[in-house]
């Protein structure tokens, strides 16, 4: 069975507007919402982004969640807070607590999905929670994240899976990347070219890189081996560096 999402997170934990608000008057946000704002874990005066038909973004005390939930925009936001590049990293699983680093880290980023890959030379999840039985806690990591960063919608974040499952999740991306220290790379510019993809995957190995058989398969998937530059960089901080530029280039970073 591949792996599936474990937060709710994408397009269904967004908190739409079905008009576009008046700041400081008290609103109807509809009971289609209600899903949302569970997997939000919302609560009466929290404060959300919820995102208007137009993609205004709004910041929203929450005044009622019974039936009919009810809040009041207080602030209409700059800029959208969602990304137009989806951005979906397949991250092999470090030791310790990286990985809540780069969970942390992605979603204030803007990651669209995050996947976590068990590879050749990384630990399993097995293995990790027997040091430490912490994955229980990753899907509550995203989400105060995400409500530290004000995003619209939660990263999806899925279920551990192996490598060949992840390589299957990634098909529907326009542009797939993996970050490979091997001499034969280009760089993200050249990668990217003239390209302007909406949806990119971003596959980062582990401490050790890959195997030369998960090269080769994740070649033969359509990857594009890509190099961060001339220094040997930390699995997690190879993560934040690859999707920074990736916002940087394509996305909402400038």
């Amino acid at each position: 069975m591949p792996p599936s999402c474990v937060n709710g997170g994408g397009q269904g934990s967004l908190l739409q507007l079905q008009t576009i608000p008046v700041c400081e008057q008290e609103i109807d946000l509809g009971r289609e919402n209600l899903p949302a704002l569970e997997l939000w874990n919302a609560r009466p005066g929290e404060i959300l982004t919820a995102i208007d038909p137009e993609r205004g973004c709004y910041r929203v005390r929450l005044t009622d969640l019974a039936e009919d939930p009810r809040g009041v925009p207080f602030v209409r936001l700059p800029r959208p807070v969602e990304s137009r590049l989806a951005i979906d990293v397949y991250q092999a699983l470090p030791e310790k607590e990286r990985f809540e680093l780069i969970l942390q880290k992605l979603t204030e980023l803007g990651a669209f999905r995050i996947v976590p890959v068990e590879t050749a030379r990384s630990i399993t999840l097995v293995e990790r929670d027997a040091e430490q039985a912490k994955s229980h806690r990753w899907p509550d990591i995203v989400l105060r994240a995400a409500k530290q960063c004000r995003r619209a919608m939660l990263p999806e974040l899925f279920a551990a899976a192996g490598f060949s499952a992840a390589l299957q999740l990634a098909t529907d991306a326009e542009l797939k990347l993996m970050l490979y220290e091997g001499e034969e790379t280009w760089s993200f510019a050249e990668a990217l070219g003239r390209l302007r993809p909406e949806r990119v995957a971003l596959l980062v190995g582990p401490e050790g890189g890959f195997a030369d058989t998960e090269v080769n398969e994740a070649r033969a998937a359509g990857f594009l081996p890509v190099s961060l530059g001339p220094r040997i960089l930390r699995t997690e901080t190879a993560a934040i560096a690859g999707v920074t530029l990736l916002q940087g280039l394509l996305g909402d970073l400038c």
